[in-house]
């Protein structure tokens, strides 16, 4: 596939347009990768999920099933980074950096952690790179199983269920329906504007 044409469907109201009637099924996969996979934290969540959203205001996709998959995708994805952690312990902060693991990455999910304690759970589903690797720190530093559940779910429910309605809400707008193309590249703007900053931040730290 020409990288051009690469590039163009890794927008995510192409990529789901794409990918016509397995566009849940592209929404469960990405949302189970960046929730607890440590090579997903490069995935677009966030915009996916609003764009799917949006997507379903105009009949693309049924609401209710995208609603449920992004909420079971997210909440299976968080576990098992939680039992990845778990088993690994403190090892893995010994890791080397590779291609599609970022040490830093998974001190700055720490740092999170330590500061907002169990809470982390749910506020970093709404921070990018960092609610990658939450949910493995959290099994790293043994939080008890029953607790960090409670807190999967209610994260996963405001973030994979909200953005999706909000999205689907919005959409229904008659000027959000109008300037729809306008609003996604908005929202994608909006999600890649943290992981561009993000780079800038490392590259910055690298020349120094």
């Amino acid at each position: 596939m020409p990288m051009s044409n690469l590039l163009y469907l890794l927008k995510p109201e192409q990529l789901l347009i794409w990918a016509g009637p397995t566009a849940i099924f592209v929404v469960f996969a990405i949302v189970f990768a960046e929730s607890g996979l440590f090579f997903g934290f490069f995935l677009p969540g966030d915009s996916l999920l609003f764009t799917a959203g949006l997507l379903a205001s105009q009949g693309f996709i049924a609401i209710v099933p995208l609603s449920l998959c992004a909420f079971v995708a997210a909440i299976l994805g968080d576990n098992v980074g939680y039992w990845f952690g778990h088993k690994v312990g403190h090892k893995i902060f010994n890791r080397e950096d590779s291609l599609l693991f970022k040490k830093h990455h998974l001190e700055e999910a720490r740092k999170f952690y330590e500061l907002h304690g169990t809470k982390t759970i749910v506020l970093a589903r709404f921070v990018p790179f960092v609610r990658t690797f939450a949910p493995i720190v959290a099994g790293a530093a043994q939080m008890h199983y029953n607790t960090f559940m409670v807190y999967n779910l209610l994260g996963g429910l405001l973030w994979a269920v909200g953005l999706t309605l909000l999205g689907y809400f919005l959409g229904n707008i008659p000027f959000v329906h109008a300037h729809y193309e306008v609003v996604i590249i908005l929202i994608v703007l909006a999600s890649v504007i943290p992981i561009a900053l993000h780079f800038i931040k490392d590259f910055k730290n690298k020349s120094k």
